[in-house]
């Protein structure tokens, strides 16, 4: 059985800057691959250049943008152009139907209108074929147009290929870096002689006159060389058909999605479910390479130097640390090792584990929820013990110190260990800061009991109850206390922002999932902690503005779905309708879980209630669809939810 055609990589893409129905783009890449393709749409849209309802397209982007509100590097652009030739992409346009083309995990098949050109693209793990179609005889060219950062361009005429380069770095932190592109065609296609080269600060483009009305071409990409790029044309594409290198990544994909093999009621949710778990093999994305000996190696953005190793970026583990991962245990064990080991290594060459992940370390989400995927790995056998001990001093290392860079590490770490909590009037996001620590710091305990470093177990159980400084029992929430220990006045919990992270006191106060049952003492037992998760669902989905001066997408979008307080549209919710499970009340988690699946979630291009977030939000779906849920990752138990698909096989 083929599950590739149930897949449709443009779920979610549409999307706009205030409203997310996932932030997606159609990306055409291998599993977790370094070269990712795109159809751009509209430059004109910024971070959204890719939306299915344009009938327009302005040509084929190799993209590493891990999400919208992230910035784009090491970028690409190709579009074929005959008649008037256009040197930026919003003069190149050109319409394209998008109901005759085909958007597969393996292949990409455009035809451009304005020059009556067929694109088709299949992916490597870095690079890719393409195969251009023109059908008729007017003189064309494939275009290489600028998108962000500088560019440089050279042809090598005895060879038929073009080098280029781009130094566009993101958000993230990037010592001297370049991306590198190789572009090798094959036979007499190119006029060498009129291949044109234009350049100049950020304008820079390249015009490659063909001779044939069938191009085709290999693609090698690289962090490191041009030398790289080249060698990697060679191994990954060698001299194998078009056909044949489509084959494989159909092959590669097939495998991938058969490790999870489900029969469902209707078509519709075989679409959902396998559009989902493709999502989740995206991300993140290798940022290693092979040398001649076919050992790894990667660029290491903190010092700009090239180290043995594998690294994997374009991920933020306040998001994927609560789904992606506990996944992975089941569906991606061998990967899950390699990653782990990228994430150490970036430990020991920025002094730092990382946070959020773009090229380098971008910070841009609060916590340190590495810890988290550590714990996660560490209990289900994952990561050698040499990397686990080098992994736990990591852990330890943000638990205690802060850096002068409030990109790296648990921002506030000096403070929560002088109080036991984050004082709001020190820092924003103080609640979350303060239980992400906490939760965190039962994470330490949990590695440590693994490698046997029972020297530290205590203390940081004794530490992840921290928690409770900041319960407030006259309201039921979790609020922030400044350094005196007193709580703001004139508290409303539906206001957004302030000590909360991307939501109120009701969707974060209860992500203590370490300690269900301590939490639920607070509130004077089980019996009481239901009660006030009834409320929450049954609250409208009402809220304030305050924290953040003005609406953010998702306070649209939790009012949009309207499951109460539950925002399912973001992170801090995922795991509350499991709690009700937790206490001991199954009937209700099966209620929220069948019904959030349900109206929630769909296989269309707007199948996603909010962000996806490289995986977080598919795997969420996947996970609640088998019947389980990583409610505390770290724990290899999951908890127990009604079965969504009617059987399933994990192989």
């Amino acid at each position: 059985m083929k599950y590739i055609p149930y897949v449709n990589i443009k779920q979610g893409s549409a999307s706009i800057c205030r409203f997310s129905n996932g932030n997606t783009l159609p990306l055409v890449q291998r599993p977790f691959g370094m070269a990712p393709f795109c159809l751009q749409s509209d430059a004109g849209g910024g971070r959204w250049f890719f939306h299915p309802d344009h009938p327009c397209t302005e040509g084929i982007r190799l993209t590493h943008q891990p999400s919208p509100w992230l910035g784009e590097y090491a970028t690409f652009l190709m579009i074929p152009q005959n008649d008037v030739i256009s040197n930026n992409a919003p003069g190149a346009w050109s319409g394209y139907r998008p109901r005759e083309s085909v958007f597969r995990p393996d292949y990409l098949k455009v035809t451009f209108l304005r020059s009556n050109c067929t694109f088709e693209l299949t992916p490597t793990d870095r690079g890719g074929a393409i195969r251009l179609t023109f059908h008729d005889d007017r003189a064309s060219v494939l275009s290489f147009l600028p998108v962000t950062g500088n560019y440089a361009y050279r042809y090598d005429a005895a060879t038929h290929t073009l080098i280029g380069t781009n130094d566009a770095t993101g958000s993230g932190v990037a010592v001297n870096f370049k991306s590198y592109l190789a572009v090798k065609f094959l036979g007499d296609v190119v006029d060498d002689e009129k291949v044109i080269i234009q350049s100049g600060k950020h304008t820079t483009n390249t015009h490659i006159p063909l001779t044939s009305r069938v191009v085709e071409a290999r693609i090698g990409f690289s962090y490191i060389s041009e030398e790289m790029a080249l060698a990697t044309i060679k191994r990954e594409c060698g001299d194998r058909s078009f056909e044949e290198i489509r084959q494989e990544s159909e092959d590669v994909w097939e495998e991938m999605l058969h490790r999870v093999e489900v029969t469902t009621e209707t078509e519709d949710e075989m679409r959902t479910f396998y559009s989902c778990l493709w999502r989740t093999f995206l991300f993140p994305q290798a940022a290693y390479e092979l040398d001649a000996d076919g050992k790894p190696v990667h660029y290491v953005p903190a010092t700009g130097e090239v180290r043995p190793g594998y690294r994997y970026t374009n991920n933020g583990f306040w998001d994927t640390s609560r789904t992606v991962y506990p996944l992975f245990t089941l569906t991606a064990r061998e990967e899950f090792a390699k990653m782990l080991e990228g994430f150490v290594g970036d430990y020991e060459e920025s002094g730092w584990l990382p946070r959020w992940l773009g090229l380098g370390e971008i910070g841009c989400m609060p916590s340190t929820l590495i810890d988290s995927v550590i714990a996660c790995a560490a209990v289900n056998g994952i990561g050698s013990r040499e990397v686990l001990e080098k992994a736990l001093e990591g852990m330890l290392h943000h638990a205690n110190n802060e850096s002068e860079n409030p990109i790296y590490g648990r921002n506030g770490a000096l403070s929560y260990c002088k109080y036991g909590y984050v004082p709001r009037n020190e820092h924003r996001e103080s609640v979350n800061l303060t239980l992400d620590a906490a939760y965190g710091d039962w994470c330490i305990a949990t590695v440590a009991k693994v490698l046997g470093r029972d020297d530290i177990v205590e203390e940081y159980m004794a530490r992840s109850k921290n928690y409770q400084n900041l319960f407030d029992p006259a309201t039921g929430f979790m609020r922030g206390r400044d350094t005196e220990g007193k709580m703001a006045e004139n508290f409303d919990p539906c206001t957004w922002g302030g000590e909360y992270t991307e939501g109120s006191a009701w969707q974060n106060s209860m992500f203590v999932p370490h300690d269900v049952d301590g939490l639920a003492a607070l509130y004077g037992g089980k019996e009481k902690f239901l009660e006030k998760l009834d409320e929450l669902f049954a609250t409208p989905p009402r809220y304030r503005v305050f924290g953040y001066g003005n609406e953010i997408h998702e306070m649209t979008e939790m009012a949009a779905a309207d499951f109460g307080q539950c925002a399912i549209s973001n992170q801090p919710s995922f795991h509350l309708p499991f709690l009700y499970a937790a206490l001991g009340e199954q009937e209700k988690t099966d209620y929220w879980v069948t019904k959030l699946c349900r109206e929630a979630f769909s296989y269309r291009d707007d199948g996603f209630p909010g962000d996806e977030d490289n995986g977080t939000t598919a795997a969420w779906y996947v996970l609640a669809s088998l019947g389980f849920y990583p409610l505390c990752p770290g724990h290899k138990e999951m908890i127990k939810c009604k079965q969504q698909v009617k059987s399933y096989k994990i192989r």
